[in-house]
C-alpha cells in the first residue's frame, strides 16, 4: 500500500489525488490536508462569485473525495499542527499543492497606505475567505484603480461595477455585497504598462463588460496599432483585441466607467494618511516590446487601489524555495526525495484551472518511478494518532458536507448563497 499526503485541497490537490487513483488503483491511500475546514481552495475563494459555471468543476473533485482511498483532512495547518519532516516519515510521498495565495508585492512608494490592497486579499474578501473577512476596503470615493491587465484585474473591475441585481445566482458574501451596493465608485481605471496587443485578458471575460447594467468600458482608439497588425496575434488574443476595438468605437452612456489606461506605469501612491491618488508615468514600447517610461506623468484620484500583478507561493520551513519565481524550488516537480510540488506551487501562478490536471498526472508518474512499491510507512493511521495527541480538531469531508448544507440552507431566493466567513462559524456549522 502506498500512502500519499497532498498539502492543499484546491484544483492541483484534487487532480493529483485523481491521478494517484488512476496510477495505483486500490493500492493507494491519499490524504488531502488543508488548513481551512472547507475544501476546493481557489474554486471557493479565488474564482469570481459570478462565474458559477467555473466553480461547478468542484463536482468533479467531490467524486474523488467521496471514494474510500481519498480523504479530506481539514483544519490542519502544516508547519504548526504537523511538520513536513513528520509527514515525510509517515507517507511514501508528500505533494505540495498549496497554490500561490499570497500577493506579489507592489514595490512602489505608498504601497503600504490604507486603501491599497492586493488582489488575493480583495478577491478573498468578496469570496468570504476567513483571512480577509475584515478587509473593509474603502468604497466611498468616486475613483478606484486596478493595476494589471489580466483576468484577475477584469474580475475586480467587474465586481466593483456590478449592481446588486447582477449578483443573483452568485455566491458573493453578504458583507461584501452590502458594501458594494452602497459604493460611491464612479470610475474604475485599469492600468497596464503596455498596450492592447500585450494584454492577458481572455475574450469571454472581456466580452462580459459590454453587458453590465450601469457600467461601460472606455478605451482610447489612439492606443491601438494599425488594424492589420491584429492578424499577427494568436486567435484568442485577436478576439480580445476585437472586443477592445468595439469598446473604443462605442458610445459611453452609462454612469460608471471602466477605463482602460494603456501605456501607464504606476510610480507612487500619495495621500494624507491614506491613498488619495496614484502617480502614473506614460510609457512606450521599445524595440524588444518592453515598456519604458517617457517622462510624462499624471495623477489619477483613487481612494481604492487594487494591485493585480501576480501571486506567490507561501514558504514552508525546510522546503527549498525559489524567491525569484515565488514558488518551491523543484526539478519538474521533484523538490526533495519523497517531496514533490504540483500546480502553482511547482510552476508559479500560470495557466488555468484545467492546466493542473496534466500536472497532477505527471507527478503521479514520478511518484510511481521513485516509489515502485509501498514502504510500509504508517500513513493515515499514523497521522490520525499524531494529530489526536496534539488535540487537533480535524474536519472530514462529511463535516464539510454539513457546512455546505448549512450554507445552502441559509440562502434566500432573492440573494446570493450565504458563505461562512470565519473558521469558528464553519466549525459550528459542522456540528449542526
Amino acid at each position: 500500500m502506498r500512502h500519499i499526503a497532498v498539502i492543499g485541497s484546491g484544483p492541483a490537490g484534487y487532480y493529483t489525488a485523481e491521478a494517484c487513483q488512476k496510477q495505483f488503483g486500490e493500492d493507494v491511500r491519499v490524504d488531502i490536508i488543508d488548513r481551512l475546514p472547507v475544501p476546493f481552495g481557489l474554486i471557493r475563494s479565488g474564482v469570481a462569485p459570478d462565474h458559477q459555471s467555473i466553480k461547478s468543476v468542484s463536482r468533479r473533485y467531490e467524486a474523488v473525495a467521496i471514494t474510500e482511498n481519498v480523504r479530506f483532512v481539514g483544519n490542519v495547518t502544516v508547519g504548526k499542527d504537523v511538520t513536513i519532516p513528520e509527514l515525510m516519515q509517515l507517507y511514501d510521498a508528500v505533494v505540495l499543492a498549496t497554490g500561490a495565495p499570497f500577493d506579489r508585492p507592489l514595490e512602489i512608494p505608498g504601497a503600504d497606505l490604507p486603501g491599497v490592497t492586493g488582489s488575493a486579499a480583495f478577491v478573498g474578501w468578496y469570496n468570504g475567505h476567513p483571512d480577509f473577512a475584515e478587509l473593509n476596503p474603502p468604497l466611498g470615493g468616486p475613483g478606484a484603480v486596478v493595476i494589471g491587465n489580466g483576468n484577475v484585474a477584469l474580475d475586480v473591475a467587474r465586481i466593483l461595477a456590478k449592481t446588486r441585481g447582477e449578483f443573483a445566482g452568485s455566491d458573493i458574501v453578504s458583507p461584501a455585497l452590502a458594501a458594494l451596493t452602497s459604493s460611491g465608485i464612479e470610475t474604475i481605471t485599469l492600468l497596464g504598462r503596455r498596450g492592447p496587443h500585450q494584454i492577458a485578458m481572455t475574450p469571454k471575460e472581456l466580452g462580459e463588460l459590454a453587458d453590465l447594467t450601469r457600467a461601460a468600458p472606455v478605451v482610447d482608439a489612439a492606443d491601438f496599432p494599425p488594424d492589420i497588425d491584429d492578424v499577427l496575434l494568436e486567435p484568442g488574443l485577436r478576439k480580445s483585441v476585437a472586443h477592445l476595438r468595439k469598446f473604443a468605437a462605442a458610445s459611453v452612456d452609462k454612469p460608471v466607467h471602466i477605463i482602460f489606461d494603456f501605456f501607464a506605469m504606476p510610480l507612487r501612491i500619495e495621500g494624507d494618511g491614506r491613498a488619495e491618488r496614484i502617480i502614473v508615468e506614460r510609457t512606450r514600447l521599445d524595440e524588444r516590446g518592453a515598456a519604458v517610461g517617457t517622462g510624462e506623468t499624471y495623477a489619477i484620484p483613487a481612494s481604492l487601489i487594487v494591485s493585480c500583478i501576480g501571486y506567490r507561493t507561501p514558504k514552508i520551513e525546510g522546503v527549498p524555495y525559489d524567491d525569484r519565481a515565488g514558488r518551491f524550488a523543484n526539478d519538474e516537480g521533484r523538490v526533495l526525495p519523497g517531496l514533490y510540488a504540483v500546480g502553482w506551487a511547482r510552476r508559479g501562478p500560470t495557466g488555468t484551472i484545467g492546466t493542473n490536471r496534466p500536472d497532477g498526472f505527471a507527478i503521479a508518474e514520478k511518484i510511481a518511478e521513485d516509489a515502485p512499491g509501498g514502504s510500509g510507512k504508517a500513513g493515515r493511521p499514523g497521522l490520525d494518532a499524531l494529530l489526536a495527541s496534539r488535540n487537533v480538531d480535524v474536519v472530514t469531508f462529511r463535516d464539510w458536507q454539513k457546512i455546505d448544507a448549512a450554507e445552502i440552507a441559509g440562502a434566500r431566493s432573492d440573494s446570493p448563497r450565504e458563505k461562512f466567513t470565519s473558521v469558528a462559524d464553519m466549525l459550528d456549522a459542522r456540528g449542526g
